[in-house]
């Protein structure tokens, strides 16, 4: 009976080592989707585009933008959540939908710390004070000093309720202690259109938005919210030069998978999209933001704006519904 103890051992072996393991299919095999949740244009659709064109050049496999808006960057999301983990459906996050919006909702229907996991940091950008060209106070200090000595003199657009020119604005109100009178507009357009001519005091926007109206002369730029100056305005001072501290809004965008993505698709991408960011920078720069590679410590950077963010909301008492 040799052969059968040559079977039960070989049988044996069998369990004790498990069955043989496939190889992981190579990533990626197939198109791979890349969710913008707004409308074409604006700084989400640039970096989606962006790195669809350069990860599409180096894997040798397409990648292609789906803009899916609605609801500020709600409905783009959720679709982003309740699909399918595989590394085929990105979707582009940032403040908005990874850090604003489940404050600003009471059923968002999407969770960005339990259903998605951050890949790479891209892109980051500034936003700027600016302030329209007759403006009295020509200075954040003399801003804070009339503001305090008679709050709600001084008016501030707000590009739409829970939009980041409006909480940054409510972050400055928080940071340097004044009331400023909010005037609400649907986008920067119409704010711009009234602080040029001269209905409205102030307005927050992106370095690339409001900067061209600071370098034709049409508005004055009061103070940048970064960390450091921006190279496009370098004579426009920091708000910590401007003598109110604690504040550095920065607006980022990155990329994010759903939660339960394979480790190794995620490492792959990521290491993909490390490798193309280089190529973005030009292109980046132009739009008055810069590219940012965040090779360590992601998952903790997104919780932590989050928190930082959600709390600022709530004692703002700002919801959209």
């Amino acid at each position: 009976m040799v052969w059968l103890r040559r079977l039960l051992a070989a049988i044996a072996v069998t369990f004790a080592f498990g069955p043989p393991v496939q190889a992981q299919a190579p990533y990626p095999e197939r198109p791979v989707k890349i969710i913008v949740p707004i409308g074409p244009g604006g700084s989400y659709d640039l970096v989606g585009r962006a790195l669809a064109d350069a990860l599409s050049k180096r894997t040798g496999q397409s990648f292609f933008v789906e803009n899916k808006p609605g609801a500020g960057t709600v409905v783009g999301t959720q679709a982003a959540a309740q699909s399918e983990p595989d590394g085929y459906t990105l979707v582009v996050g940032g403040l908005s939908n990874m850090a604003f919006n489940s404050a600003l909702y009471s059923k968002l229907g999407y969770d960005p710390q339990r259903d998605f996991v951050p890949v790479a940091m891209v892109y980051r950008f500034g936003y700027v004070m600016v302030g329209r060209k007759d403006l009295q106070q020509a200075s954040v200090k003399e801003i804070v000093a009339a503001a305090k000595e008679k709050p709600g003199s001084i008016s501030v657009a707000t590009a739409g309720v829970g939009t980041g020119q409006h909480l940054a604005a409510a972050a400055f109100m928080k940071a340097a202690g004044v009331k400023l009178q909010e005037v609400p507009y649907k986008g920067s357009p119409p704010a711009f259109t009234d602080l040029l001519a001269g209905r409205i005091d102030l307005f927050f926007d992106s370095i690339a938005a409001g900067l061209p109206y600071v370098q034709s002369g049409q508005a004055r730029g009061i103070a940048v919210l970064s960390s450091k100056r921006s190279p496009l305005a370098p004579d426009v001072p920091t708000l910590s030069e401007a003598g109110v501290s604690g504040l550095d809004v920065d607006s980022w965008l990155g990329i994010f998978v759903p939660a339960k993505t394979p480790r190794g698709v995620i490492e792959k991408l990521r290491s993909d999209i490390r490798a193309v960011l280089p190529e973005l920078k030009e292109r980046f720069e132009k739009t008055g933001g810069e590219v940012w590679d965040m090779p360590d410590g992601l998952e903790p950077f997104v919780a932590a704006e989050h928190a930082s963010w959600t709390k600022l909301i709530r004692e703002a008492g700002i919801k959209l519904d």
